[in-house]
């Protein structure tokens, strides 16, 4: 799925065009193009094109290497593989509590939302990835570590259609400039999305906002996870953070005639009668306490590990791609130092050969291993050895077990 930075406006464009010649040298963006060609805006995206006045200068920094991931069937096929192989999974659970014993393991209550019914596990080693919910638990759990952070719900929405006529017009994931004021998870973009096997079209995000931690929270989660350690870092977010405040009331007040006018300004040609909006996820962002200024709203993903390593958890925005294996992988160092640093390290480079290394200093690894991954995952048809020695002039690279 290409991916693909959009401009409009002389000075915008002139910018896109000269971030394009300082990445050109990096190998990670070497394949990056840079468009401001208005024949060939239309060839790539005509439903952006469609109604478009190009009397005002508009470019697309394009890379075709990106991906589009169905995670919720990748966590299926994970968690399935986990079953089948000895992992006991349990569904429509929830853990209440949790509380560490004196031989430093940890019991868990759990309830079955179902039933009701109640049950005590005992564990050596708990992480805690709950998304929203990870702060409240890890307050309960009292660990030194967790004292001080609080959370901030902010929700998601986006615009939608699986209208054929409209998707058909538009293969890309498209992304623009977040708007003055606005955090940067909030830049606008609009995706292409194959959801089981349907084409649609997203636009968003925008910003919603509920007390709830999670989508089917209480709207006490909010007040509930005050505590006397990360009071003032709450309010001091509260008091700096105003820009912020008045953007998700802008938001609020939005109609959904509104929303799509903001499409508009990606694709004039939108029709009101073609989009609907649904809504995305509630994530908690992390306010980190910070000496001399209260606290600071964070808008990434923060791993809070217990000085014994017998807990981890995983705060901040919900991690994709781009930051799930590396938060893992922290969690492994810091909780497992001494399997990490010995006795895994042989099978963790075995299954990610760049562990340690930083790509964009070394092209001929980087394209051996974005050679193995387009192959093993099917990306790009016809991709071989052959063709990546050409392209980089170096010999053909080894295979990777």
């Amino acid at each position: 799925m290409p991916h693909v930075s959009f401009v409009h406006g002389a000075d915008r464009v002139d910018y896109l065009r000269r971030r394009r010649d300082v990445l050109a040298s990096n190998p990670l963006f070497a394949s990056t193009e840079f468009i401001d060609d208005r024949d060939e805006f239309v060839r790539r995206l005509p439903f952006m094109a469609a109604k478009r006045d190009f009397s005002e200068p508009v470019a697309l920094n394009w890379t075709t290497d990106g991906t589009d991931i169905d995670f919720g069937s990748l966590s299926k096929q994970l968690i399935g593989y986990g079953v089948r192989t000895g992992t006991t999974a349990l569904f429509g659970h929830e853990v209440r509590n949790l509380s560490k014993e004196s031989d430093g393991t940890w019991t868990l209550k759990v309830r079955n939302r179902r039933t009701g019914d109640t049950r005590k596990i005992n564990a050596r080693f708990v992480f805690v990835g709950a998304g929203g919910d990870a702060l409240p638990l890890l307050q309960k759990a009292g660990i030194d570590e967790a004292k001080g952070f609080g959370g901030f719900p902010v929700g998601g929405q986006f615009l939608r259609t699986a209208n054929p006529a409209v998707t058909a017009g538009h293969k890309a994931k498209v992304y623009g400039f977040p708007a003055l004021g606005a955090p940067p998870m909030s830049a606008p973009h609009l995706d292409a999305r194959i959801i089981n096997g349907r084409s649609w079209l997203l636009f968003g995000p925008f910003a919603g906002w509920s007390p709830k931690f999670l989508k089917q929270g209480h709207v006490t989660d909010l007040p509930l996870s005050v505590k006397p350690n990360n009071l003032a870092a709450m309010v001091g977010v509260g008091l700096s953070q105003m820009s912020l405040v008045n953007y998700l009331v802008s938001q609020l007040l939005l109609s959904d005639a509104a929303k799509v006018d903001a499409l508009r300004e990606f694709a004039p040609g939108a029709v009101d009668s073609d989009w609907s909006t649904t809504m995305a996820g509630q994530r908690v962002q992390v306010i980190k306490p910070t000496k001399g200024k209260g606290g600071t709203l964070e808008f990434g993903t923060t791993v809070l590990t217990a000085a014994d390593g017998s807990i981890a958890g995983l705060l901040g925005a919900s991690p994709g791609a781009s930051t799930a294996v590396p938060a893992m992988l922290e969690v492994m160092q810091r909780c497992f130092h001494d399997k990490f640093a010995t006795a895994w390290q042989p099978r963790l480079k075995a299954i990610i050969p760049s562990l340690g290394t930083d790509l964009s200093g070394e092209p001929a690894l980087f394209d051996e291993v974005w050679l193995w991954g387009t192959k093993v995952l099917g990306l790009q048809a016809g991709v071989d050895a052959g063709a990546v020695a050409k392209r980089t002039g170096d010999p053909e690279p080894a295979g990777v077990v």
